[in-house]
């Protein structure tokens, strides 16, 4: 396993057990204060917009529904994204848990930064876990007059983030995983991608396969709603709190330089070639697509969560999604990257079951996951899941490239790994967003999705789990053998021929025992 994937999955999920030995460190570090911030609230009254204009011309006349596209590809998903930044007259309302600084992120921060200049109100919300070193350039933006930036549950700027993390457990390690884009206060696109190159198909050594959702409507008022709740938040630093200077008007100018110089060599790029190729890039521009219609809910978290007890489950978003899982009675399709029911979990897909729901989930194996630790609190579950009669499915990442074709949800490179967070109920209704199926997602982090009631979204995406998941995934089994004794196995299929795993598939002898050995650890609560 190499060094870089273990700090990533340690980094990523804040695991507890080593601050939790070490928080006698130090006290918190100092914040600066934050009581003062101007608080403001998205724009009403947009349907004279392009792009209310053009819900208003799609709209099949029923005023509380929305309209929704699904978008599977990564190059898509991008496109969409700049489609409406171009589109947006009023306003932009980007939050997001992770804002890389590669080729997509500068495109991205590109786009506001024009859409600021033609006079647009952006407000851009990022959570701090993946802004070290780059306050100063958060601070520059925050200067434009029509550019907003607010840094969620900072870090303490005085001392290292190691440090942080030792003496702030339990505070600074609850993130806001939220992921959504507002323009207008009339479409939105909310799911499981953060902005970086990959989760946007731009890293051909790694692509997350991901889904997000495109609505218009009457959904992007509930998404502006919850963005709202967020930005005007106890926990929103403005950028330009956390710089000990701000930066001067000849230090912008120059950075602004950088960024357009850099902006024009990527112009050339080949995923620029191919975005300025993508057939929903015209569609989107000439209003060509084809929207399913149905009406939706959004769930998310309340960001009081993150600064309450966790036993206010009243302020979590499953709090409001488990009512949608009450009247099951067929299927429950699950696609959930980070997987660690629990035993409240087992016994509520075992419930399912009984009751007689065929329960189907997608994970990720070991080979694909990125964060080995998760997957050593999924593992211990496996068995009891299959017991009940949960069909068990594991990415396989060395699947061929010929499997991503058709209508694909789950796009990517040849080495892909799954980070769509997804339910399908029924085949009435689906749930995209941003909560992975874990302690972290559900009690520490906060998190935001839709439910949408349109049974053409959900049939398709049941059909596509049908058609493909043997093409990309292994199926799990408990085999016994002559002795009585239960084994996993992993059946799938690679190049077009079947094949059997007796253990985790691709990987190796140390690292299956590494993962053992983190099985052991007392922190499921932190996964």
């Amino acid at each position: 396993m190499k060094l870089v994937w273990w700090i990533r999955s340690v980094k990523n999920y804040a695991i507890g057990f080593i601050p939790i030995i070490l928080v006698g460190l130090g006290g918190c570090a100092g914040m600066p204060e934050n009581t003062d911030r101007e608080p403001s609230r998205s724009y009403m009254n947009t349907q004279d917009t392009a792009l209310g204009r053009a819900f208003l011309a799609h709209n099949n006349s029923d005023p509380q529904q929305s309209g929704f596209l699904l978008l599977g590809s990564g190059l898509d998903a991008f496109a969409a994204r700049a489609v409406l930044a171009r589109a947006a007259e009023r306003s932009i309302d980007a939050q997001y848990y992770l804002l890389h600084d590669d080729m997509t992120g500068t495109l991205f921060i590109d786009e506001l930064l024009k859409a600021a200049e033609r006079g647009v109100r952006v407000r851009l919300l990022v959570d701090d876990m993946d802004l070290s070193g780059r306050e100063l350039s958060a601070a520059a933006l925050d200067a434009h007059e029509n550019f907003e930036v607010r840094i969620f549950n900072p870090f303490g700027r005085e001392r290292w983030r190691i440090t942080e993390l030792l003496s702030r457990f339990g505070e600074i390690t609850r993130r806001m995983h939220n992921k959504s884009f507002t323009v207008d206060n009339q479409a939105t696109v909310v799911g499981g991608r953060n902005i970086g190159d990959e989760y946007f198909e731009a890293n051909p050594a790694l692509a997350f396969g991901d889904l997000d959702v495109l609505g218009f409507g009457p959904i992007a008022r509930e998404v502006s709603d919850s963005f709202d709740e967020y930005w005007n938040h106890s926990l929103a630093y403005p950028a330009s709190r956390l710089v000990e200077q701000l930066p001067d008007s000849k230090t912008i100018a120059a950075r602004r330089k950088r960024h357009d110089e850099h902006v024009a060599e990527l112009s050339g790029s080949d995923y620029m070639s191919a975005l300025r190729r993508s057939k929903l890039l015209e569609q989107l521009k000439q209003g060509t697509q084809v929207m399913h219609w149905g009406r939706a809910e959004v769930v998310a978290d309340d960001p009081d969560k993150l600064i309450s007890g966790r036993d206010r489950t009243d302020l979590r978003l499953t709090h409001k999604l488990s009512r949608h899982f009450e009247g099951l009675s067929q299927e429950l399709i699950i696609f959930s990257p980070y997987f660690v029911p629990g035993e409240e979990g087992v016994a509520l897909f075992t419930k399912l079951i009984d009751q007689g729901v065929r329960v189907r989930i997608l994970t990720n194996s070991l080979a694909a996951t990125d964060v080995a630790v998760v997957h050593a609190g999924y593992a211990r579950y496996r068995s009891d899941l299959l017991r009940a009669g949960v069909e068990l499915y594991e990415m396989n990442r060395q699947v061929s490239g010929e499997s991503h074709s058709g209508r694909n949800y789950l796009s990517g490179s040849s080495k892909a790994s799954l980070h769509a967070k997804s339910f399908v109920l029924d085949q009435k209704k689906v749930f995209i967003g941003s909560l992975n199926l874990d302690p972290r997602s559900v009690v520490e982090n906060s998190e935001i999705g839709v439910v949408i009631d349109a049974s053409e979204i959900a049939q398709s995406m049941s059909e596509w789990f049908d058609g493909n998941v043997h093409k990309l995934a292994f199926r799990l089994s408990l085999e016994t053998d002559d002795q009585g004794r239960e084994q996993l196995q992993w059946r799938g299929y690679e190049e077009g021929n079947p094949v059997t795993f007796d253990s985790e598939p691709h990987t190796s002898v140390w690292l299956r025992m590494m993962v053992r050995l983190l099985g052991f650890l007392p922190v499921e609560d932190q996964l």
